[in-house]
């Protein structure tokens, strides 16, 4: 459709353009399907299929890249329609919110196809390999279809496509006990997470009778508050928002770390796209909502963060960091709503814009953190941190990286955390001004992005210094060698990007406030004050730059003509210090930890010392989920001990079957 006064040429042209970036798109993704085909139909010739997958999974993403490129500069917005079954009408558009999202979809996973080159280099399972990088393909499509789906049968459909895929992802190593039962949590969560998306859905069609989202403005002011809620559960499930976040530390590390890469710098992203689009397609600006999401957003970074510090094995602990960055995703949204429901546009615009840049910067560290101990479990076989250390010396551009993408996921500069993070806060900045409970949560808020800070991190000094300085713990540590070049390429991308968006944020704040126009209500601020925020930023992250590495060539010069000499670090008096007296993970973080009690339950197990000359004593502690305590023990227990219960009913004997049948069916006609 064109403007009002438009010609009609100046509408053929309009048209041409949306079809034309709408036929782009699909290009992509028909691109995409084809590198998941050949994968399966070539995987025989084993090198021959890895390269090939990488490079059309490659192009593909280039072209999606290119698709977007008209939304996010707030061009016309893109869609498609095709009929289903005759019946159901299947429609996908490209607005700026959707493009945004679709930017870490058709950024990280090329990527992590490449890292796959030599982390999936395992001719023997060559079948197997094959398969996995058939669902990475569909778990792809899934997502960018997901991010473009306009009315609810085909956001229903796409997300069954994203959450199947990557179930079966999950399970690569199905032969493990451990990684089953990762595939289990992980099954029963997204289904049970979509059973309350699907209600938020069916009730918002029952009251509007239209499968579009943009009814959803329809429905009457009571019953908005259920479906945001509904589907704030659903998708809140699939984010890894507390406490429904605990098939994250059981999937996560299951999955090879291409594919944690992906879910977790990528997939649980949809949950994110799923509440601001709900909450844009709802036109509401209800107080309740922004209040229940930063209360959400609150408690998810601060417990995710305190888990991770104690937690030992390597992924696991990255698992409970990407609950900790959902919380400060979901705090800058909540932000936003309160912002929203005062009429505060300043608060909102930050908050908002804050929010969607997290999500970007997230995907991109945190998928170069999963690269990263992707590579020292595969060089090493170990992901108990306690058991490593010394590796930077070894792998340096490993280390490096991993670093790089530490600095950033603790929010300081000049690396891309601290500038979303800095929007959050300057969002919220604006929200004293208000008063009653806006200014609590507001002040909670500032309080909470304070304290997730600081525990990121020490938690990230803990790893870096267990895991990659001191000295090697084992054989299997002292003897690693750095990993391929299609390993290592992907992790100096990343680690480059988090640099780049540090030093140079203009561009990317843009997109994030580019991406505000599809919340309709939201009148963001001047450009005037974006501008002066974002030169502001830049500037200070440029002199933080600027002084460190002075900082570095001043000490390069100032010991040009001394001797450095290597001495053992003091080993408190032993005249034979070993490896074994360095600090391990729990002697760092147990004191943080147990300040948190009772939201952590930590299991002690202590020998002791009963002897004058003592034999060996062992000391380790537990770490346990106090939500997963609660669904185990309190839910998943009795249930199943009520079902055991019940199994009298089923006996075997046919003719009581049948006896049943006959009752169910006169109930039903009585019922009738």
């Amino acid at each position: 459709m064109g403007r009002p006064g438009d010609t009609t040429l100046t509408i053929v042209l309009y048209d041409l353009i949306r079809r034309g970036m709408m036929d782009t798109f699909l290009l992509s993704l028909t691109v995409l399907l084809a590198g998941g085909l050949f994968a399966l139909l070539t995987c025989k010739l084993f090198s021959l299929m890895k390269a090939g997958y990488i490079t059309i999974t490659a192009v593909g993403c280039m072209i999606g890249l290119y698709a977007i490129t008209g939304p996010l500069q707030g061009g016309e917005i893109a869609t498609y329609s095709i009929s289903w079954l005759h019946i159901f009408t299947l429609s996908f558009s490209i607005d700026p919110l959707s493009a945004f999202f679709l930017i870490p979809i058709f950024t990280v996973c090329p990527l992590a196809a490449l890292y796959s080159f030599h982390y999936m280099n395992k001719a023997d399972q060559r079948l197997r390999v094959g398969v996995n990088f058939f669902f990475s393909t569909l778990l792809i499509v899934g997502m960018a279809l997901v991010a473009t789906a306009e009315n609810i049968i085909s956001f229903a459909l796409v997300w069954e496509i994203m959450s199947l895929s990557s179930f079966l992802l999950v399970i690569y190593d199905h032969h493990e006990k451990d990684t089953r039962k990762a595939g289990y949590i992980y099954f029963i969560f997204t289904q049970a997470g979509a059973m309350f998306i699907l209600s938020s859905l069916a009730l918002a069609y029952s009251y509007t009778g239209s499968f579009s989202f943009s009814a959803f403005a329809e429905i009457p002011a009571n019953i908005k508050i259920i479906v945001f809620f509904l589907a704030l559960v659903g998708f809140g499930s699939k984010a890894g928002m507390f406490p429904l976040h605990m098939w994250l530390p059981h999937a996560h590390p299951a999955a090879p770390s291409n594919i944690s890469a992906i879910m977790s710098g990528v997939m649980i992203k949809m949950g994110i796209y799923g509440i601001f689009r709900f909450y844009a397609a709802l036109d509401t600006t209800e107080l309740v909502f922004g209040e229940a999401v930063l209360t959400f957003g609150m408690v998810s970074g601060v417990l995710g963060v305190v888990y991770a510090l104690g937690k030992h094995d390597l992924k696991k602990l990255l698992a409970y960091h990407s609950v900790e960055n959902i919380g400060i995703i979901l705090i800058g949204c909540g932000i936003g709503m309160i912002g929203m429901a005062e009429g505060n546009m300043a608060m909102a615009s930050f908050g908002f814009a804050g929010s969607l840049l997290h999500v970007l910067n997230h995907s991109i560290f945190k998928s170069l953190l999963f690269l990263g101990a992707g590579v020292v479990l595969q060089k090493t076989g170990i992901r108990h941190i306690d058991q490593l250390g010394g590796i930077i010396k070894r792998m340096p551009t490993t280390g490096s990286t991993f670093l790089t993408g530490s600095i950033s996921i603790s929010g300081l500069p000049p690396f891309n955390g601290f500038v979303s993070e800095f929007l959050i806060y300057y969002g919220a900045f604006h929200g004293l001004r208000l008063s009653g409970s806006s200014f609590v949560f507001t002040m909670l808020a500032i309080l909470s992005l304070a304290i997730i800070g600081g525990l990121a991190a020490a938690c990230f000094t803990k790893v870096v210094g267990i895991v990659f300085l001191g000295e090697p713990r084992t054989d299997m540590t002292a003897n690693v060698q750095e990993a391929g070049m299609s390993m290592t390429i992907p992790m100096v991308i990343l680690a480059a990007s988090c640099l780049v968006i540090g030093i140079f944020p203009a561009p990317f704040i843009h997109t994030a406030f580019m991406a505000l126009k599809s919340i309709k209500p939201l009148v963001p601020v001047g450009a005037e004050e974006i501008a002066l925020v974002t030169g502001n930023l830049a500037m200070a992250a440029r002199l933080f730059l600027a002084v460190f590495l002075f900082s570095m060539l001043l000490r390069k010069v100032l010991y040009l003509r001394k001797t450095i000499s290597h001495k053992p670090t003091w080993g408190c008096g032993f005249t034979q210090p070993t490896a074994r007296m360095q600090y391990s993970g729990t002697s760092y973080a147990m004191s943080v930890v147990d300040f948190f009690r009772p939201f952590v339950r930590v299991k002690t197990r202590y020998s002791g010392i009963n002897r004058i000359f003592p034999g060996r004593t062992t000391y380790t502690t537990k770490v346990e989920d106090i939500s997963e305590i609660a669904l185990v023990d309190h839910l998943a227990i009795p249930f199943l001990y009520f079902l055991r219960k019940l199994r009298w009913i089923q006996h075997g004997h046919i003719q009581l079957y049948i006896g049943y049948i006959i009752v169910a069916i006169v109930a039903l006609l009585l019922f009738v």
